[in-house]
């Protein structure tokens, strides 16, 4: 079963209103979406998402709750093409929750877990053509180094994709895990699994998920109304630094202007970071996929 992570912090940080406009850019199995349906009885709901089978059961949910609400079959990268397409062009709330859901984890067939054996998959868009076997088969190994260091910030990335160029082809989640634990220190091993970065970094290549992820958190910022917040639960360290780095940026005054004794109002930063939440140790103890979880909230302020 899926649980969404920080689910009442993240609900409580958007600090919705009954009439609020609301966008999650995260549907998945609707987790978030449903209480952030709740809480808005006279307002509306856009949420996106480009898997269908989420979006299938999300509909299910929602609607016992309100009819207040569109799906969106899309990257969250068209945010504001797809709501601007609606006559939407400003929110009081934008969520993100970029952690992979556990029913795409814990259903075989979608090839994300090297826990269970199936095709090399790994596509949140079940319709794009990239998928993680092209990726395996194909890439070139000074390709497949720079993932596994730049997304998986993984040590042994050499070792392991030279281990990949000599077993190929590989066609299954667990032939690749057993080609990662084979090209790694013993020592390794014991520590966490030794595929899970390279899966990470597979997983984020094939779904472009890092740029992705920046250019809609940008639109999210140009979409929000004065008092509005957008908040992001980031997995991992990558996507936090993005996160973190976007924040910073729009929320402080320009270096340059910092000597001057008052900082013109068209100076002033039009933004104000709200702070940053980690899980309970509650939720971490009933919830193992939230332990790397990190909540961070922004507000525009003009």
């Amino acid at each position: 079963m899926h649980v969404s992570v920080l689910l009442k912090e993240s609900i409580n940080s958007l600090n919705l209103k009954e009439d609020s406009v609301v966008v999650d850019c995260t549907l998945g199995y609707a987790g978030h979406s449903s209480e952030i349906l709740k809480r808005i009885k006279k307002g509306y709901l856009y949420a996106f998402d480009q898997d269908c089978e989420a979006i299938n059961e999300a509909n299910k949910k929602l609607s016992k709750i309100s009819d207040n609400y569109k799906i969106i079959n899309s990257n969250f990268v068209n945010l504001k093409t797809e709501l601007n397409k609606l006559d939407i062009f400003e929110v009081d709330g934008i969520l993100y929750d970029l952690g992979v859901s556990s029913p795409q984890l814990d259903e075989k067939e979608r090839g994300f877990s090297f826990h269970q054996d199936s095709r090399l998959d790994m596509r949140m868009n079940q319709n794009q053509e990239l998928d993680a076997y092209y990726v395996v088969n194909n890439y070139d190994e000074k390709d497949l180094v720079n993932i596994f260091k730049k997304y998986g910030e993984e040590k042994y990335a050499v070792s392991i994709a030279k281990g990949i160029v000599k077993n190929r082809p590989i066609t299954t989640t667990l032939e690749l895990a057993e080609v990662i634990k084979e090209n790694v220190p013993f020592s390794y091993k014991k520590e966490k699994h030794p595929a899970r970065k390279v899966f990470q970094a597979i997983r984020i290549e094939v779904n472009d998920e890092l740029n992705v992820f920046e250019n809609s958190l940008r639109q999210a910022l140009e979409l929000i109304k004065i008092g509005g917040r957008v908040s992001v639960i980031t997995f991992h360290s990558l996507e936090d630094r993005i996160c973190k780095n976007i924040f910073d940026e729009v929320s402080k005054v320009d270096k340059n202007l910092k000597k001057l004794p008052v900082i013109p109002l068209e100076y002033q930063p039009k933004y104000k970071i709200i702070g940053s939440i980690t899980p309970s140790k509650e939720e971490l103890d009933n919830n193992n996929r939230a332990r790397s979880a990190k909540l961070r909230i922004i507000e525009r302020v003009r």
